[in-house]
């Protein structure tokens, strides 16, 4: 069994996959590398099997119709053969000594009586024309040098959710509870790190600087002008996030836990709101108040949390003051993060 499989969601990504996939080989034999071709019309899959015939053993290409980035992800879980399981994006990039800190430590995690189920470390903001790199780190937060569990975590600010960026998984603990993002989707990495957590018990976070997030791009999924084009997608997934709150709210039992999924729900219900807000049409103010009436509806005890927080109380009224106030504050936090 390889140690690690890495899954690349490739979609007409000739124009930077390589890099990311260069970056991946040092991980040598104990890594398993998986190109999904996500029925690209470009070079894409041409280059995905220029690889695999490379680096046979290392490097799979599987070629599939198009499917959307979670369909993508699903695709490398279904293929894995890896203990733990790591997406990066084909437009992203691994830090080459964090990936070797990374490595050695998975080499020893397999080798514990009660399995590793997720690893922590942190991701830097490759912004375009940003000479601050922005770096999100959990140091502050979560315990270093041994394993925890929920109930040993610290308070999360705003900056510091857990993304798909920072997180490797067991492998088979996705398997247990038949994980599998929708297809045709974007936004669907919010899902990936958010369903796993109640499942979670042992935890470990490695203070190195590993992913790179490459942001900058005009056409990108995270472009503010294209989140708003779809802003449907970044509604379902925000309601999927709700049902999946709502379905585990009772087997919450570690308040820590609790707090964070609150925290991080929390954080993409004001992301749809303040988008929806930015459109500032009728239709948008509907869809506004029809999510959080969906909130309402899925889980009183959220909704209630989350309208009396003050980013809540903000972005939830219709008040001139409140859209301008919320509007300044979200374009300090884009200067002070990094986001586009």
């Amino acid at each position: 069994m390889k140690i690690l499989t890495i899954a690349i969601p490739s979609y007409n990504s000739m124009d930077y996959m390589r890099n990311c996939i260069e970056s991946l080989l040092p991980g040598g034999e104990d890594v398993e590398i998986l190109i999904v071709d996500d029925g690209s019309k470009d070079e894409t899959p041409a280059i995905a099997d220029e690889y695999e015939a490379k680096y046979p053993g290392i490097i799979r290409a599987i070629h599939q119709e198009n499917g959307g980035h979670g369909e993508a992800v699903n695709a490398g879980l279904r293929n894995a053969t890896g203990f733990f399981y790591k997406v990066v994006d084909s437009d992203d990039w691994v830090d080459a000594e964090a990936y070797q800190k990374i490595l050695a430590f998975l080499k020893e995690a397999v080798k514990e009586e009660e399995p590793l189920d997720m690893l922590l470390s942190n991701y830097v903001y490759e912004k375009v024309g940003a000479k601050h790199k922005k770096v999100i780190q959990y140091h502050s937060i979560l315990p270093e040098n041994r394993y925890f569990g929920w109930e040993e975590i610290g308070h999360f600010h705003a900056s510091q959710n857990i993304l798909m960026h920072s997180v490797i998984y067991r492998t088979e603990l996705l398997r247990s509870f038949q994980f599998e993002l929708p297809k045709h989707t974007f936004y669907v990495d919010n899902i990936f790190v958010y369903w796993p957590l109640p499942y979670v018990k042992k935890m470990y976070y490695l203070d190195v600087d590993f992913y790179r997030y490459f942001i900058g791009r005009d056409d990108q999924s995270v472009n503010e002008k294209v989140m708003i084009s779809r802003i449907d997608q970044q509604i379902r997934v925000n309601k999927i996030m709700i049902e999946l709150y709502a379905k585990h709210e009772s087997m919450l039992s570690c308040p820590q836990l609790k707090e964070y999924m609150l925290h991080y729900l929390e954080t993409i219900q004001m992301v749809t709101s303040v988008l929806l807000m930015k459109m500032n049409t009728s239709e948008s103010e509907a869809m506004r108040d029809d999510l959080w009436h969906y909130l309402e509806e899925k889980s009183p005890d959220a909704y209630k949390i989350l309208k009396s927080s003050v980013l809540g109380k903000f972005t939830k009224s219709h008040n001139k003051l409140s859209h301008k106030l919320t509007m300044g504050g979200y374009k300090i936090a884009q200067k002070w993060i990094g986001f586009n």
